[in-house]
């Protein structure tokens, strides 16, 4: 089995040269265009997961050996998070080289986020599996670049960290609405509220519901500092 000169090409931007091409077609295959004969990735991804998560724990130990658990664990979660996934995927092109089926397609799965941190993942097992660990390794510092370096020092995800915030000032936990979800339905974009209860509120709009969610708590984070600031 060869690959298409578009999938030469993903090859060469990964920096891995497949002995075994199929893992990487494999990776590239979404449940929407498989078949007896081509499966599709979702194992792969399974397993991506877990090598990615080591190959993070490693180099975020390596990279500060003072750091306690409490901190590796904010940094750790936002490396492997599905977001930054996607945005490791969009960087190389991966999207258009997916295999998806016809509905996919047309429901732009090219650019959805989900869709193409699974196939991160995926593409991280494929490379395993063709060479060891240790290539797997070298291609995730390869490609998530200086963002180990770069992590927030609290790397928090913002709706905890304001979840977190309430209950130590003796309120409930934050409420989160969709106030308008525009766009095509292929790429929407969700416009989401998060109030306090003391009634603060912000919003924020973003191209999923969880994205959107974070930015409003980002905001509303952002307001509580700078009141406490003044």
């Amino acid at each position: 089995m060869k690959l298409s000169a578009d999938l030469k090409d993903l090859a060469a931007r990964l920096g891995h040269d497949f002995r075994k091409p199929e893992f990487l077609i494999r990776a590239l295959t979404h449940p929407s265009a498989s078949s007896p004969a081509r499966p599709d990735n979702q194992r792969l991804e399974f397993l991506g997961d877990r090598v990615l998560g080591l190959v993070m724990a490693e180099a975020l130990l390596h990279a500060d050996k003072g750091a306690s658990e409490g901190l590796l664990a904010p940094r750790f979660n936002a490396l492997v998070r599905k977001e930054t996934c996607a945005d490791v995927a969009r960087q190389i092109g991966l999207g258009d080289v997916l295999r998806l089926g016809r509905s996919e397609i047309l429901s732009g799965g090219r650019r959805k986020e989900a869709l193409l941190a699974d196939a991160m993942e995926a593409v991280i097992a494929a490379i395993y599996l063709d060479a060891g660990f240790e290539a797997a390794r070298k291609a995730v510092l390869r490609l998530w670049g200086d963002r180990i370096d770069r992590v927030e020092a609290d790397a928090r995800d913002p709706k905890t960290a304001l979840q977190e915030w309430a209950q130590a000032h003796g309120q409930q936990p934050p409420e989160y609405a969709e106030v308008k979800r525009e766009g095509p339905d292929h790429a929407p974009v969700f416009t989401m509220r998060a109030r306090l209860q003391d009634g603060r509120t912000m919003t924020a709009s973003a191209r999923s519901k969880r994205q959107a969610e974070q930015a409003a708590a980002r905001a509303l984070l952002a307001q509580i500092g700078k009141k406490r600031d003044d």
